[in-house]
């Protein structure tokens, strides 16, 4: 199954190249990183739990 994303934030920064993780029920299952147009698929199987995003925005600048 794919999960597909598409990642824009308010104050129009980029994300290209963001890692971000798929969590089921808080545990990591997947991995991919976000490409120039904001987009990320993760390739997953399909299982019961819940699943949230994370994002590390530690590479973004800080201003």
């Amino acid at each position: 199954m794919s999960i597909k994303l598409k990642l824009e934030l308010a104050s129009g920064q980029s994300l290209k190249g963001a890692p971000l993780q798929l969590l089921r029920d808080g545990v990591a299952i997947a991995r991919t990183s976000v490409d120039a147009q904001g987009n990320a698929t993760f390739d997953v199987r399909p299982g019961p739990g819940k699943l949230a995003v994370r994002v590390d925005r530690s590479i973004l600048p800080q201003s």
